[in-house]
């Protein structure tokens, strides 16, 4: 078992897979007839795009495009149950990084396509986890509320999954034995909380003092976050992460409490067929989709702004100082304090202003 471990741990694994798809070092005098971008060279543009597009699944882009769009276009229903599930995931998967400290694959003979998480520890890989959280938590939570044929539900989540795991190893960022531990560690956390999965459906309804604890409990976990020897992007992006699924819970609780939204006429879940995509509909998703980002980036900017502006001056900071935003009493409470209003905005005021303007 421990030789099957180093194994799969081995960097030269990943090269070979790298390899295998058209992706090469460049020579170090620069010849060839080659395209290079930034010391490397791709013989095969279809595995190169397919895998780059595929690792965007787990970024932040995704996160902040596919959630809201889920919970404005699809089934709040379904957007509560991914957030809370991927909340859950990538905090785990993210303070794991930092307590096991695990290197990421070495280069060479590795190829890495990506900068700015290279400082980042490597097991487990959150790109994983979150691909595998989303793809699964979507298609148990839809099996109990759409009809639709299992076998294309699993083969969509499967294939998800695994183009995201596969674009770890292409990109260098990861050893097989991280996106393996990734995989794993987020089905046995899927199989452990699933039973309190119905918990998730009547977090709106909780009492205020829920909702406080909701507050100063992921806030605590951002402050006591695992320190390191050298600055990572970890926590800050840990702190994003919790202060989303903050700002998304007192979303639905005010949505909830102030009666914004309207109950449904049946309990949850309901089982209904999926409408069929028509150019209206179409036309319509694009057009509430197109209003919340609009208004949740113009929220980010200005909250962003004004807590930076705060903290400055409370800690007394050249404003200009882009150093000071990676200190840990400013850089967790800006994040925190901007997350969570876009994920208030989000689920609250962008709702609102859809129905202002005639999209609901």
């Amino acid at each position: 078992m421990a030789e099957l471990l180093r194994r799969l741990q081995d960097a030269q694994l990943v090269a070979r897979f790298q390899r295998r798809c058209g992706l090469f070092p460049a020579p170090e005098d620069g010849a060839g007839p080659e395209v290079y971008v930034e010391k490397y060279v791709v013989k095969n543009y279809f595995y190169y795009y397919l895998f780059r597009f595929s690792a965007a699944l787990g970024q932040e882009v995704f996160y902040i495009t596919f959630l809201p769009f889920t919970y404005w276009n699809i089934d709040p229903y379904l957007s509560r149950r991914l957030v809370m599930i991927w909340v859950l995931v990538m905090y785990i998967g993210q303070i794991a990084k930092d307590i096991l400290k695990w290197p990421r694959p070495s280069s060479p003979p590795v190829v890495k396509l990506e900068k700015r998480i290279i400082t980042e520890f490597g097991m487990p890989s959150t790109h994983a986890m979150a691909a595998t959280a989303i793809s699964f938590t979507l298609l148990i939570s839809t099996l109990d509320r759409y009809q639709y044929p299992f076998a294309l539900g699993l083969t969509m989540a499967v294939a998800f999954s695994t183009l995201v795991c596969l674009s770890r190893l292409y990109t260098g960022m990861h050893t097989v034995l991280d996106v393996l531990g990734g995989v794993l560690i987020t089905a046995l956390l899927i199989v452990l909380t699933y039973p309190a999965w119905t918990l998730i459906d009547c977090l709106d309804s909780a009492s205020p003092l829920f909702l406080v604890c909701f507050i100063v409990v992921p806030f605590f976990l951002c402050y006591n976050y695992p320190t390191s020897e050298y600055y990572s992007p970890t926590r800050a992006d840990t702190t994003t992460i919790l202060a989303v699924g903050t700002g998304m819970t007192i979303g639905f609780w005010i949505n909830h409490f102030f009666q914004l939204v309207a109950k449904p006429s049946e309990p949850l879940p309901v089982i209904q067929n999926i409408p069929p995509l028509t150019t209206d509909m179409l036309v319509l998703g694009l057009a509430k989709f197109t209003v919340g980002i609009v208004l949740t980036l113009l929220v980010r900017q200005l909250v962003q702004n004004l807590s930076l502006q705060v903290l400055y001056s409370w800690f007394k900071v050249v404003t200009r100082n882009k150093e000071a935003r990676r200190r840990l009493e400013i850089e967790v409470p800006y994040k925190f304090v901007t997350y969570t209003s876009v994920g208030i905005c989000a689920t609250t005021f962008v709702p609102m202003l859809h129905k202002f303007l005639g999209l609901l």
